[in-house]
């Protein structure tokens, strides 16, 4: 799953050590969401989206998205 968790940090003037202590889990959590080698559990994926004030889908975006069939009529 893709994400945008480093440039909202980023833009936030904070390191992965502050965000990590802010969302309860360590710095490697922190790096490995960045680079996409972990997916967040639903809860923590809701702490992340309720502390940078945004929705689950404007931070995460499934890798299959563009696969993913429309439902608009």
């Amino acid at each position: 799953m893709k994400n945008h968790l480093k440039t909202l940090r980023q833009d936030h003037g904070w390191t992965q050590g502050a965000l990590a202590d802010q969302l309860g889990v360590s710095r490697q959590t922190v790096n490995a969401l960045e680079t996409g080698r972990y997916d967040p559990a639903l809860p923590l994926a809701f702490r992340i989206a309720q502390l940078f004030n945004q929705p689950l889908e404007s931070i995460f975006i499934p890798s299959d998205y563009a696969a993913l069939p429309s439902r608009r009529p």
